[in-house]
C-alpha cells in the first residue's frame, strides 16, 4: 500500500450503518479495502448460562428470544433436541403446524432482508415496495398467532396452537394476495441496472472458499453449494412435502438475494401443501420422565442451519444447553467477500450474508 493513501478505518461496534453492534477493522488503500477484521462480543448476554438455571419449558420461551427474526426456528430446534432426550414424537398435526410457522417466519425474514438491500442502495420506493409486502405477512402473523415477531407456536411435544379451517382459509387467500407482488418485487432485483450495478459480480465467495469456511443456508447456496437441513436431514413434515433446494452460482450478492427470493416461492409451495394435507388430531404428545442423557438437533432457519445440543441430568433444568447459529459459520466470509471492495460496498456485503450479531453473541 502506498504512504500517501494508506489508512486505517474503523467502523463500529455503534455506526449508523450498522444494524447490530459489531466492529469492522479496514486496512484502505484509497478507496479499496484491502484487510478485514471483525471483532464482536459487545452484547453477549449470557444466554447458554441463563438455560441452565431454567426447567425446560421456560427454555422454550429463553430460546425464542435469542433472536426475533429467527426466533421460531430456536424454538423448535430447542423443542426437538428435548425430544430426542427424552424420546418423545409429536403428533402429525404438530408437524405440519410446525412447518406451517417455519415458512412464514421464513418468508418475511427473506423480505426483510432485500428490503434492507434496497434502503442501502438508496432505492428508497423499491425498499417501501417490499416492506408493505412484509407487512402483510405480518399480518397474518399476527392474525394467526397473535404476534408479529415471536410467535410462541413451540412447546416440547408439539405446539401450542392450532388452527381451524378458517384461519387455513385465510393463509391461503393472504398467499394469493403476496405472491404476485413477490413476484414483480424479483423481477425488480434480477432486471433493474441500479441494482444488478451495485449486486453483481460485487461480494465474490467463490464455491471452494464457501466449502472451506462451512458457511450455510443462502450464503452457501448462492456459492453454488446444495446444503439444506429440511433435504439433507429432513424433521417434522418436511419428509412429506415437495420442494427443491434453490442454488444459484453467481457467488456474488445478487446470487445471495436470487436464492433468497426464489426461496420465497419455495415457501408458498409448502405451505400450500400443509394447509391441504395437515392431519386432525392432537397437537401435543404427553411429557415424559425426564432422564440422564443428552441429545442434539438441527433445522434450516432462513440464515441457516441452526443446531442445539442438550445434556440433562435427570432434573427439569438442564445439565448443559448450547447451541451454534448460522451468522456465527457465515461471519469469516465476509473477509473473503470483502477483498478488494470499494469502502461503499461494505454495508452492502454486508447485509448480503444477513448477520444476525444477537443470535451469535447470545
Amino acid at each position: 500500500m502506498s504512504q500517501t493513501s494508506s489508512f486505517s478505518l474503523p467502523i463500529g461496534p455503534v455506526h449508523v450503518a450498522l444494524e447490530e453492534p459489531v466492529y469492522f477493522h479496514l486496512d484502505v488503500d484509497g478507496e479499496t479495502v484491502r484487510k478485514v477484521e471483525i471483532t464482536s462480543g459487545h452484547v453477549h448476554r449470557g444466554m447458554e448460562g441463563m438455560a441452565t438455571q431454567r426447567n425446560f419449558f421456560k427454555n422454550t420461551t429463553l430460546t425464542e428470544r435469542v433472536c426475533s427474526l429467527c426466533s421460531n426456528s430456536h424454538s423448535l430446534t430447542y423443542c426437538m433436541a428435548v425430544e430426542n432426550v427424552l424420546g418423545m414424537t409429536p403428533p402429525p398435526r404438530a408437524q405440519y403446524l410446525r412447518v406451517l410457522a417455519e415458512e412464514i417466519k421464513r418468508i418475511s425474514s427473506h423480505l426483510f432482508n432485500t428490503a434492507i438491500q434496497a434502503h442501502i442502495i438508496g432505492f428508497k420506493s423499491l425498499f417501501m415496495h417490499v416492506m408493505e409486502v412484509r407487512e402483510m405477512m405480518q399480518d397474518l402473523k399476527e392474525t394467526v398467532y397473535g404476534n408479529r415477531m415471536n410467535l410462541a407456536a413451540n412447546c416440547i411435544g408439539g405446539v401450542k396452537y392450532n388452527v381451524n379451517a378458517e384461519l387455513l382459509d385465510y393463509m391461503r387467500n393472504m398467499l394469493d394476495k403476496v405472491e404476485p407482488q413477490v413476484d414483480e418485487i424479483r423481477e425488480i432485483y434480477d432486471s433493474n441496472s441500479m441494482v444488478l450495478a451495485r449486486t453483481r459480480g460485487l461480494g465474490l465467495l467463490p464455491k471452494e472458499d464457501a466449502i472451506r469456511l462451512g458457511v450455510v443456508g443462502p450464503v452457501a447456496r448462492g456459492s453454488g453449494l446444495h446444503l439444506d437441513v429440511r433435504k439433507d436431514s429432513p424433521y417434522a413434515a418436511y419428509p412429506d412435502v415437495d420442494f427443491k433446494t434453490v442454488v444459484e452460482q453467481g457467488c456474488c450478492i445478487h446470487a445471495r438475494t436470487m436464492v433468497r427470493l426464489h426461496e420465497i416461492f419455495e415457501s408458498f409451495s409448502i405451505i400450500r401443501q400443509c394447509i391441504a394435507r395437515v392431519p386432525d388430531g392432537e397437537v401435543t404428545a404427553p411429557m415424559r420422565q425426564i432422564r440422564t442423557a443428552e441429545a442434539c438437533a438441527r433445522s434450516e432457519a432462513p440464515r441457516g442451519e441452526v443446531f442445539y445440543y442438550i445434556r440433562t441430568n435427570g432434573t427439569d433444568m438442564p445439565a448443559r444447553l448450547k447451541w451454534r447459529v448460522p451468522s456465527y459459520m457465515n461471519w469469516e466470509a465476509l473477509g473473503v467477500m470483502m477483498r478488494d471492495c470499494n469502502v461503499s460496498d461494505v454495508a452492502l456485503i454486508t447485509n448480503s450474508i444477513d448477520p444476525c450479531v444477537s443470535c451469535t453473541e447470545r
